[in-house]
């Protein structure tokens, strides 16, 4: 079995601790308490992590939501996105106050108020250079210019013949936005990877520039990536160990797997408090696509249960088609302020549960698998179930119509 990085640590067990303490007495309580004797159960070592620690801390949520115990359920949500390296150690230890008395954390606010401060310090020196290079400057000018210095910071340069100097070419962004249009006109890739990467090297810009064949190349150079990262994703899809984590590296950065309806993955994952969307993923229309993952072989309930005489989906499908309703809920409250902060339209969100694999049900048919969730979809608005082998298998066929198509041609097929 692949070794599994799983974060168990003082900081875990002290907001456990919490937990417990704040916890009602009875099948709440002796799920944390669970968790927190397989901790110090060890050998050798105070804290002991591994798989079983994640699946205790799932059985735990589940006995808190069993009760309706919702404060509980999103603590020990949080201490599973811990565990597994889905939720920053300082966010997390802030959040739940575990190494201070005050309400936020001194160290922290300290950084971030001298990182502001050289950032202003900074700031206005490019100011007051342009202003005494320019003296007749209006208000307008001075922020624009500032402006345009902002958006060449992302191509900061460091020298080797200046040691510890660092140097903000002027110019690159422009030069970068220009390629990155000519990209997207032209070719489906990471447009914005790869005009900063152009832009930082001439002799593949002047290349590019003056090569009308250079669409093809780059377009069968980008089928080609999208072949080996939809193999390296069915290969953990098919793997009975693969863990959520698996799943989730391999889908990483391939926004193009869910169709064609999306343009790009969002920045930010942590849009409202106390809940992380595994993949947030961006419209055509602008509207965040929560992507939500689940195991694809260790489903304890099995992807499908027979009822009378049909096929229906079972309690963990169900489980996690509510995690997701419960996060469109959540963006809906907060659409406004998501909206103010970060750009993303909320109030049509959408989202998909990935779980399972028919391998993990050898004794029903794949087709059965398949339409009992077509079945199960139909009958909800906003919220999508798919297999893993189902997404792959749509992707692939993606690529072959890609493949197929005349240059400047290209499907838009969803998957």
């Amino acid at each position: 079995m692949p070794r599994m990085d799983v974060r168990s640590d003082w900081a875990l067990e002290r907001a456990l601790d919490k937990a417990y303490g704040e916890a009602p007495p009875g099948a709440v309580a002796d799920g944390i308490d669970a968790v927190r004797r397989h901790m110090n159960g060890g050998s050798g070592r105070k804290y002991r992590g591994g798989q079983r620690l994640l699946d205790l801390l799932a059985e735990a949520r589940r006995t808190a939501a069993a009760a309706e115990g919702w404060e509980t359920v999103r603590v020990l949500q949080d201490c599973l996105y811990y565990a597994q390296g889905r939720l920053l150690r300082p966010d997390y230890e802030e959040k739940y106050r575990l190494f201070q008395q005050g309400p936020r954390n001194d160290n922290a606010r300290n950084w971030l108020s001298k990182t502001l401060q050289a950032s202003c310090t900074f700031w206005w020196e490019v100011g007051r250079t342009f202003v005494d290079d320019h003296p007749e400057a209006s208000a307008a000018e001075l922020l624009a210019h500032v402006q345009a210095q902002s958006l060449d910071v992302p191509f900061l340069e460091a020298p080797a013949e200046e040691p510890a100097q660092y140097r903000i070419p002027r110019g690159r962004a422009e030069l970068a936005l220009w390629m990155e249009r000519v990209l997207q006109r032209r070719v489906e890739v990471d447009a914005k990877e790869a005009a900063r990467r152009i832009a930082s090297s001439p002799q593949a810009l002047a290349v590019l520039a003056n090569d009308e064949g250079g669409q093809i190349v780059l377009r069968a150079a980008e089928l080609q990536r999208r072949s080996e990262a939809l193999a390296r994703l069915r290969k953990v899809a098919e793997d009975p160990t693969a863990t959520e984590h698996d799943l989730q590296r391999a889908l990483q950065g391939q926004h193009w797997i869910f169709g064609g309806r999306f343009i790009g993955e969002a920045v930010h994952s942590r849009l409202v408090p106390g809940n992380e969307v595994d993949i947030p993923l961006i419209r055509g229309d602008g509207a965040l696509h929560v992507v939500e993952l689940k195991q694809a072989f260790r489903l304890k309930g099995g992807l499908v249960k027979r009822h009378r005489n049909g096929w229906v989906p079972s309690s963990e499908v169900n489980d996690a088609v509510g995690q997701v309703v419960h996060y469109l809920v959540g963006l809906d409250e907060h659409r406004e302020r998501i909206r103010r902060e970060f750009g993303y339209e909320t109030r049509r969100a959408t989202g998909v549960v990935l779980i399972g694999h028919p391998d993990a049900h050898p004794e029903i048919p794949e087709d059965v698998l398949n339409e009992t969730l077509r079945v199960h979809n139909t009958h909800r608005n906003r919220v999508e179930v798919l297999t893993y082998k189902e997404l792959i298998d749509n992707a692939e066929r993606s690529l072959g119509d890609e493949a197929a198509a005349p240059p400047g041609r290209h499907t838009d097929r969803s998957a």
